[in-house]
Parts: structure tokens; C-alpha cells; sequence
């Protein structure tokens, strides 16, 4: 996927007041002006007496404007909300067109299809969904061949071909971020492939912890360590689980002590599967710093799938990775603490110990 070599428009402030001046509609988004006489900011294009030239200041985003003590005028409030459901559905539209290109479309084609300029797209998207359109068409082509390699009764070289990679060279060069292992133990469920792993105790119970060649794959918590090491056979249904030795042991203590402590962070390299619409809701997880939480509408919201509020949860329960992807700090929309992948009392317990950390 290329980007635009060209420059971005209504940097300059001149060019910001020709557009103001005439009522420029492609230069909403772009910026915003503050008119110091009233204290509010508005758009480039919006109606109303032209303001006097000394009086005005420009602004990148009308969260700058905010900052700067300005409030937004009742038209913009509105623009507001329009825009960002406009944008919403331009960049749903986009995702739609990722999904069902054979080949991923550039960036310049996604941005005109959009009309915007491919600098504006990006920030867009990106915004909306917590990807960039590359690594958002990176994870949707993953997924295909994730599926295709599950379902393709043919060749590992059909389903390469199937989820769109123009080569086998190409595929090859990034099979293993990509799944985890080769295509062909991921076709097998997992044969061939090594998963490392420890079973422990920490302050929320038993607890496994396993490890691929990319990094850890799973964190699992409950009662039982019989059951645990279940669940991990089910993950890697035909992966060789070997269970760890000395020098994995201070890995295990490293991640329990991560579970006692989240606000000291996990330095480890992760090992992250999940479709692209998990892995969005995944990364939006990881903004939520230890003492805060969001509601499930929230993060639907900061994805950009404000309807998607049911899947969200759904996508929470599909994680693996406990704590190292915070699913425990999601709650409902008033506040209560509801279903955990783990049990609802160790996410209450999760959350308390943030909160007075």
C-alpha cells in the first residue's frame, strides 16, 4: 500500500484564510479557526460574518482549539456529529473494500474513493480504528489464510493463492507473524509446531503460561491446572506441548509477577492471533491505563463500530492473553463489573488492586 508523495494543503495560514474566506469546504478536517473576539472556533467553511483577519487563530484539531481555552460554536458542535458519523461510515465503506479486494488497494486509491487527501484518510482511519489501512489490510489477508488453511482440502500453495498473496515468495517471507508456525503445521492444527509451557499458583489461582516461537501465546487462569492445560490442548489441538525448563520457569515467574502487579508492565514479546476485528479491539484494550476502565460501547466506539457492542464482548472473551491484553478493564456501560473469560471475581480483584496501586 503506497502514500501520497504530495504536499498537504492549508498549512500555511494564508492558505487557511483563502479558504475561510471562501467558505472552503474541502478544508473542513484540515483545520480549525478560533475567533479571539468571541471565544469559539469553527470550521473553514462555515456560515456566518467573516471574522476580522487580526482576530483569528488557526488550529490543527479542535481538541488544540479546546486546549487553548476556546469552546466549539453550536454550529460545530453539530459539524461534530455529523462528521463523525460521516467519517464512521467512510471508513466502514473503506473496510468493506479491504475485505473484498483480492489485492489490497493503495492508499491513494482508498483516499480519493473517500475524498479525502491520502494524508487525511490515513489520520481518518487510523483514528477510527486503531489501525493503519496497511496493517488493517495486513490482518484481513492473515485472517484469510488462517481460514483458508483451515478449510482448503487442497495444497498449503492453494490457500496462499486463495487469501490473495501473489507469491509464495512473498507469503513465505512473513508466514511466521503471521501464524505462528509453518502453514502447513497450522493446516494440521498446530503439528509440528512447539508450544512451551508452565503450569504455577499466583494470588488469583492456578495459573499456565505458554510460549511459541514468537512469543508468549497464552496466559490462562482458573482453579484447576488440569483444566487449564485442557484448554491450552484445544488452542493446539495437534501442537508438541513441552513442558518447560529452569531458564522458562523465570519467564513464568516473571509473567506471575506481571499478574501481581500489572502497573509494572510485561516486557515480553507477545504472540497475538485473533481476527482483524479482535486484534482492533485488542489494541483499544491496551489504551486503557491500570486504574482506569471503558465500557464495551466505548471501545466499540474508539473502533469505530459504535454498533458493534455485543461482538466487542465477544472479542474480549476470545483473549488469550490474560492481563497482558486488559480485557478485565472493560465494564459495562454503568459501571458494574460483568462476565470475565477468568471468573468475575478475579477481574474485581484485578481492578481493585489497580485502582489503589
Amino acid at each position: 500500500m503506497t502514500s501520497s508523495t504530495t504536499s498537504t494543503p492549508y498549512r500555511s495560514d494564508d492558505a487557511r484564510w483563502q479558504a475561510i474566506a471562501t467558505r472552503d469546504a474541502a478544508a473542513d478536517g484540515a483545520f480549525v479557526y478560533a475567533v479571539r473576539t468571541t471565544g469559539v472556533y469553527c470550521r473553514p467553511s462555515a456560515n456566518g460574518r467573516l471574522p476580522r483577519r487580526d482576530n483569528v487563530e488557526f488550529f490543527d484539531t479542535p481538541a488544540a482549539a479546546e486546549a487553548a481555552g476556546y469552546r466549539a460554536s453550536r454550529r460545530a458542535c453539530a459539524d461534530r456529529t455529523a462528521a463523525a458519523s460521516e467519517r464512521a461510515a467512510l471508513v466502514a465503506e473503506a473496510c468493506r473494500q479491504i475485505n473484498s479486494a483480492e489485492t489490497a488497494p493503495t492508499l491513494d486509491a482508498l483516499a480519493t474513493h473517500a475524498g479525502m487527501s491520502p494524508h487525511h484518510f490515513h489520520r481518518v482511519f487510523k483514528a477510527e480504528t486503531g489501525m493503519t489501512p496497511k496493517a488493517y489490510a495486513a490482518a484481513q489477508r492473515a485472517q484469510r489464510l488462517r481460514d483458508a488453511l483451515q478449510q482448503c482440502a487442497g495444497t498449503v500453495t492453494d490457500a496462499i493463492y486463495g487469501a490473495g498473496f501473489g507469491s509464495n515468495s512473498r507469503f513465505y517471507a512473513g508466514a511466521d507473524q503471521m501464524l505462528g508456525m509453518l502453514p502447513r503445521a497450522y493446516q494440521a492444527g498446530g503439528a509440528g509446531a512447539v508450544i512451551r509451557f508452565a503450569l504455577g499458583d499466583c494470588a488469583l489461582g492456578a495459573i499456565l503460561v505458554a510460549q511459541s516461537q514468537l512469543g508468549l501465546c497464552a496466559i490462562l487462569l482458573g482453579d484447576e491446572p488440569d483444566q487449564l492445560l485442557r484448554d491450552l490442548q484445544d488452542q493446539f489441538p495437534k501442537a508438541e506441548l513441552v513442558g518447560g525448563n529452569a531458564e522458562f520457569e523465570k519467564l513464568v515467574a516473571q509473567v506471575v509477577g506481571f499478574i501481581e502487579a500489572p502497573h509494572l508492565g510485561l516486557n515480553l514479546p507477545l504472540d497475538v492471533r485473533g481476527t482483524a476485528f479482535q486484534q482492533r479491539v485488542w489494541q483499544a484494550l491496551g489504551s486503557i491505563p491500570p486504574g482506569s476502565t471503558a465500557s464495551y460501547a466505548e471501545i466499540a466506539e474508539r473502533i469505530g463500530a459504535p454498533k458493534a457492542v455485543r461482538a466487542v464482548a465477544q472479542a474480549c472473551g476470545a483473549n488469550a492473553l490474560a492481563v497482558a491484553i486488559p480485557c478485565h478493564r472493560v465494564v459495562r456501560r454503568d459501571g458494574d463489573i460483568s462476565g470475565y473469560r477468568w471468573g468475575v471475581a478475579r477481574k474485581r480483584e484485578l481492578l481493585r488492586r489497580e485502582a489503589t496501586a
